[in-house]
């Protein structure tokens, strides 16, 4: 997939040196194609790092996609410089009266909090009751995921009594729906959390499906029934080495961490963990593009 960029994003050149196509400003101007809009909220705190891993999951089908970055402004980042927000984000207020194809909500570090204790929630929130009329499907990531459920559909989290982290292995539970085409019955992806949902409640809402599962991770990837909401509960966008950083990260904290599971070639963190999970992302991410925002998005998009 052409990805169009801004010509000096810090991701593209780490994208171009992977034989990415990424498209600049100027060439996709030429082209007599409509991209598709898709707009991501990046509430991670290392938000140039991860908008490479979003960005290269989004890069395997052959249309072109044009991505537009969102910060909050009821939040002020701590990790991500003011300049690079300045130059490369949007704010909700500048954009609500446009219309998307598609949104990506990601994760954030806030999952020991209750949602309304989060200070930016009054703001998410209002981005995800705008979602229902401008975004034609929104794809939920991790804590991202378990916020939607809870504002869509009442769901609450679950606090886990220590952190999911590792490559779990998951089971494909409805083979029909367009999100899972091509998945293998059994598949590798990456959790880091520390809270999730009820299997339970989401298999008793009449309007969500529950279309993958871990019997060590637990929930995986959910759907409500018009495509319209997409939830994943992990992070197939991560790159090989980002549980690697992280489980350091909470060592150099203090946090002693718990080795991440099914990651390290012998549960050794000196060894290089093998990346399992690369070809499942590129085919959900795929996925949802093509089937939930591609087949369904109209032609012209309309601006309040």
């Amino acid at each position: 997939m052409p990805i169009k960029v801004q010509n000096d994003l810090p991701a593209r050149a780490v994208l171009e040196s992977e034989n990415i196509f990424m498209m600049d400003e100027s060439r996709a101007a030429t082209q007599d194609i409509r991209p598709l809009e898709i707009v991501i909220l990046n509430l991670m705190p290392l938000k140039q790092s991860y908008e490479t891993q979003l960005l290269r999951a989004l890069s395997n089908t052959p249309l072109q996609v044009e991505v537009t970055y969102l910060t909050l402004e009821t939040h002020e980042s701590r990790h991500t410089s003011a300049s690079h927000l300045n130059k490369f984000y949007t704010t909700f207020s500048q954009i609500r009266k446009n219309h998307y194809d598609g949104m990506i909500i990601t994760g954030a570090p806030v999952e020991t909090m209750a949602y309304e204790e989060v200070n930016y929630w009054g703001e998410l929130s209002d981005i995800m009751e705008w979602t229902k009329t401008h975004v034609t499907s929104t794809f939920h990531v991790c804590w991202g995921a378990m916020a939607g459920m809870y504002y869509h559909f009442g769901i609450p989290k679950i606090e886990m009594p220590k952190k999911l982290s590792g490559v779990y292995r998951h089971r494909v539970l409805d083979k029909t729906n367009p999100l899972v085409r091509s998945f293998d019955d059994e598949f590798m992806a990456p959790h880091s959390r520390y809270s999730g949902v009820s299997r339970e409640a989401v298999l008793s809402d009449p309007e969500l499906l529950l279309l993958a599962e871990s019997e060590e991770a637990g929930v995986y990837l959910a759907s409500s029934r018009d495509g319209r909401q997409i939830f994943v509960f992990g992070h197939p966008e991560y790159d090989r080495m980002t549980l690697d950083f992280e489980y350091n990260r909470d060592k150099k904290k203090g946090l002693n961490p718990d080795i991440p599971e099914h990651y390290y070639e012998e549960d050794d963190p000196a060894n290089t963990p093998l990346l399992t999970w690369r070809g499942h992302a590129n085919t959900l991410y795929s996925n949802w593009l093509n089937f939930f925002v591609y087949q369904e998005t109209p032609y012209r998009l309309e601006r309040d």
